[in-house]
């Protein structure tokens, strides 16, 4: 354990436990105001103002709409020394509120900010803490956007962890998981334009926008019998014919692709462009395709994930270090991961038989008592975690080296 100015992590550990449990009533509020309104990407005003209010509350300067994005915040404390981020989390899905628990992700990285900040001030240790609210995950890429305005060019270690159930695969039954792999992901969006004639009178004038936007289906329908098992392709027509008579002149669909590496996506995007252009040729219409929302595959960090693992075990949690099968989700954590050292725990919540994230049901259980202990247990061990990235050097080379190889495979 690390040993700083006379401080052992045993001594952290109880003064983060009171921190914690003096706000945790604050705390559960907070988190059941979130549940309690879902909003959507670039749209979670409300969470927004109830996350900078209560920090704001219990004195830490707050900047809102950082770095450009309307539904962005930032908090920082601490001086000199290293700076370990914290990312928040409140986006939620149209139709079936936060069925994915974001409401849970902010809570543990508010209170994981929270202790590791009490924690630096009181032990007197060099080092920064940052908390980032970062909208957008579930639709819009909102890390990869704050990436590019600069939002982690100083983070040295990134954390944040993600509910889900005690069986995240089949076979596999634990309190979480702290590392997952999970899928890169690209959106296409594609428009086809032709000419429109009388389908009756005159279709040899036309050139038809459906049959191309079919034939791309169908294209692709067919690639999917050459892809990998664990690769992913999903497609929704966006802009159809809303006449049968009309030859349409114009078309427009998005696809999105998943593989497990960053490497495996592109070569996927290369081929499925080749069958939506395929069908532009076929038909005669001209076609235009827009790549965007990169979300690149989550770079595992074995240090930050055995620290967390121990963490964890500490508050009577059996949680996995790692599992070697890659989730067919998507996050934009996995472009953090790029940039920084990174850790995206799963943590596993009481939820009903057959739940799963973006069920219905999975939304009632995050808005549980027991899922917030939960959550509020996560954010410990995040912040103790943090805690070792502060203050033990060998760990934090460990996370870096690791990181650094990582990212060049």
């Amino acid at each position: 354990m690390a040993i700083l100015n006379g401080t052992h992590l045993t001594d952290v550990k109880p003064a983060v436990d009171a921190a914690v449990e003096s706000l945790n009533s604050s705390l559960r509020e907070l988190n059941r105001q979130i549940w309690s309104n879902p909003e959507l990407a670039y749209h979670e005003y409300k969470a927004h103002d109830t996350i900078c209010d209560f920090l704001e509350k219990q004195g830490f300067t707050v900047t809102r709409h950082a770095y450009g994005l309307e539904t962005a915040f930032e908090a920082t404390t601490g001086s000199g020394g290293r700076l370990v981020n914290f990312n928040a989390e409140y986006d939620a899905l149209p139709g079936i509120g936060h069925a994915c628990g974001h409401n849970l992700i902010a809570t543990s990285s508010i209170t994981a900010f929270l202790a590791l900040s009490f924690a630096i001030k009181k032990f007197g240790i060099p080092g920064r803490t940052q908390l980032l609210g970062t909208p957008a995950e579930e639709n819009g890429g909102g890390k990869a956007q704050l990436i590019e305005a600069g939002a982690y060019k100083d983070v040295d270690i990134s954390l944040m962890g993600h509910a889900c159930v005690h069986e995240l695969f089949p076979g596999v039954v634990s309190d979480g998981i702290a590392g997952t792999y999970m899928n890169a992901r690209k959106k296409l969006f594609c428009e086809f334009t032709g000419v429109s004639a009388h389908a009756g009178g005159n279709p040899w004038d036309g050139v038809n926008a459906l049959d191309a936007l079919v034939a791309s289906y169908n294209n692709v329908s067919v690639l999917r019998q050459q892809i990998k098992p664990d690769e992913r392709i999903h497609c929704a027509f966006l802009d159809t014919p809303k006449v049968a008579n009309i030859i349409p002149h114009y078309t427009k669909a998005i696809w999105q692709a998943r593989s497990p590496t960053l490497k495996g996506l592109n070569q996927l995007v290369a081929r499925v462009r080749n069958c939506i252009e395929a069908a532009s040729l076929a038909t005669g219409c001209e076609v235009n395709i827009v790549e965007d929302e990169l979300y690149k595959d989550v770079r595992l960090n074995e240090t930050l994930c055995e620290r967390y693992q121990s963490h964890m075990q500490a508050y009577g949690r059996n949680v996995l270090k790692d599992h070697e099968k890659v989730m067919t989700a998507s996050s934009d954590i996995g472009n953090v991961s790029y940039v920084t050292p990174t850790l995206h725990t799963m943590f596993a919540i009481p939820a009903s038989k057959g739940a799963y994230l973006h069920h219905s049901s999975f939304a009632e259980a995050a808005g549980k008592d027991e899922a917030h202990e939960e959550a509020i247990a996560v954010g410990k061990s995040l912040a103790l975690t943090g805690w070792d990235m502060l203050t033990d050097n060998e760990k934090f080379e460990a996370a870096h080296n690791q990181w650094r190889a990582s990212v060049q495979e």
